[in-house]
């Protein structure tokens, strides 16, 4: 298979195109590296069935090119900024709704039918029912980014409607492990380690939380893809645990023994848009056999030791 991967060289992206590779695939991958790195795709560029396009999802004549030939999109390119939002709220219009509309505009041009999008659990906004089901009943949206991601959303199943398009959502919770590089864990410990004396955390702590490792978000993506056939394929991923705040510093400071003071700023919620409790419904996904391999707790610690390593 010929594969496209926008933001091919970010955290997820980049573990995704070595994966594709490892399976024998093709990959076209393309990114702006706004935010993406070389060093991520170091390995890929190594191998043959790699090509990169160095582009923008805002430029169409661009991205239509470079999509040609290929028979699958994986669209990860993305603003995932959701805390800072508000001071920009253009970005996640152009750069989520705007971006996802381009390539879904790209796959029509090349008669690619087939996308695989990666949404977030920040659609649901502020839930009344927990574990939260791929069902539940939208709430109003609290963030620019969970508003731009649900009307992404759209557009993908309006397209399927429309053009005959198949499509995989995946509604994520925060994703961990190598390579990562925004988030709480990076936050804290880039605060920590410019002063491990002290900790300021947004919140009061006791915001409950649930992550995903990355492999294990990659692993629930083809599993959905390979058994999952209908039009519009939609999935919570995420584990069946989660966590506060609270655990996740008891965790980082023990693992760099170390002992802050800390501080809490924000009250319930860290910032405007911060959903103080999510936990997805992911009986969906496992149905079709997948599980995740590691725990919160464990996705943290290979965290940490992969930015330990960056260092």
């Amino acid at each position: 298979m010929r594969y496209l991967v926008t933001g091919a060289a970010g955290f997820i992206g980049s573990h995704l195109a070595d994966r594709l590779l490892a399976e024998g695939h093709s990959v076209t991958a393309y990114d702006n590296f706004s935010t993406g790195r070389e060093a991520f795709i170091e390995e890929a560029s190594r191998n043959p069935r790699f090509r990169m396009v160095r582009g923008d999802v805002l430029d169409l004549p661009s991205l239509t090119n470079a999509m040609k030939g290929s028979d699958f999109v994986y669209h990860l390119a993305a603003n995932a900024d959701v805390r800072f939002g508000i001071q920009c709220p253009r970005k996640d219009l152009e750069q989520n709704v705007l971006a996802t509309f381009n390539v879904l505009e790209a796959m029509r041009a090349g008669g690619i039918a087939k996308i695989a999008f990666p949404s977030t659990g920040s659609i649901y906004g502020e839930p009344e029912v927990f574990p939260t089901p791929e069902v539940a009943p939208l709430p109003v949206q609290t963030s620019l980014y969970g508003a731009s991601k649900l009307s992404a959303e759209g557009f993908i199943e309006a397209f399927c409607e429309g053009f005959g398009f198949q499509a995989w959502i995946f509604r994520f919770v925060s994703i961990l492990g190598e390579r990562y590089t925004h988030g709480h864990v990076v936050d804290f410990y880039e605060k920590l380690k410019k002063d491990p004396s002290r900790l300021e955390i947004l919140g009061d702590g006791h915001q409950k939380k649930s992550y995903l490792y990355v492999h294990d978000c990659i692993s629930a993506m083809f599993t959905a893809v390979d058994k999952a056939l209908g039009k519009v394929n939609m999935f919570n991923l995420g584990t069946d645990e989660y966590v506060e705040v609270n655990d996740s510093v008891r965790w980082i400071t023990e693992y760099l023994k170390i002992s802050p003071k800390l501080s809490y700023t924000g009250g319930a919620r860290g910032w405007i848009g911060d959903s103080p409790f999510i936990f997805l419904d992911c009986r969906k996904i496992r149905a079709l056999g997948w599980k995740p391999r590691l725990t919160i707790r464990e996705g943290i610690l290979k965290t940490l030791d992969d930015l330990v390593a960056r260092s």
